[in-house]
């Protein structure tokens, strides 16, 4: 489990197809302290570190994945959101994030909004995910607060400490990110829809 609370921008130094599978490699300012075995979050996917060679470790996206997200989207250079797993008893500063990514959204506008960034993101109508005001969404592994929640689309406003901390800073128009909804949200949506 995460909160969406970005620890660091990795960057992609290879990649390579096995199959359905790709092989991700990083380099990273906490590369030193994971293992093997580790879950961390890249983009909001959670993947599993294999590899570690001096400062850069490995892991692995499976065919899903990369239907699922942006990770098949990577490029040599691409920054990626990092976070570790939750460790029990620490803070829990942003919402409950799976690291398992509903769907992807396309960036429809970034805009500056009195020193502050606005960004807004359209996604398909699928299994129900929806966004309310005020809400909790995950976009490329990043707690965000939803503001102007409608049916295929929402904004979320991003403080400037956000915005250089995190890749969003590399959104444009036509970027594709990830979206994991909240899952509370998600739990309730399937239990009001059973009963209709």
């Amino acid at each position: 489990m995460f909160t969406g609370i970005i620890e660091d921008v990795a960057e992609v130094v290879s990649l390579k197809k096995e199959d359905g599978n790709l092989h991700i490699s990083f380099k990273s300012r906490i590369t030193n302290e994971l293992k093997i075995d580790q879950s961390i979050s890249h983009n909001g996917v959670c993947l599993t570190v294999v590899d570690i060679d001096s400062d850069k470790y490995t892991v692995t996206a499976i065919n899903e994945t990369l239907q699922k997200s942006n990770i098949g989207d990577f490029t040599v250079g691409s920054k990626v959101n990092l976070e570790r797993s939750i460790k029990a008893g620490a803070r829990f500063d942003g919402h409950i994030v799976q690291g398992h990514v509903d769907q992807t959204a396309i960036c429809k506008e970034v805009k500056q909004d009195n020193g502050s960034y606005v960004l807004t993101f359209q996604y398909k109508k699928e299994k129900n995910n929806m966004t309310v005001e005020k809400g909790s969404i995950c976009v490329n592994g990043v707690s965000l607060t939803v503001v102007n929640s409608k049916d295929t689309s929402f904004s979320v406003a991003i403080i400037p400490y956000t915005f250089e901390h995190t890749n969003l800073h590399t959104v444009n128009l036509g970027t594709v990110v990830n979206l994991e909804f909240d899952i509370l949200g998600k739990y309730i949506s399937k239990m009001i829809n059973k009963k209709l």
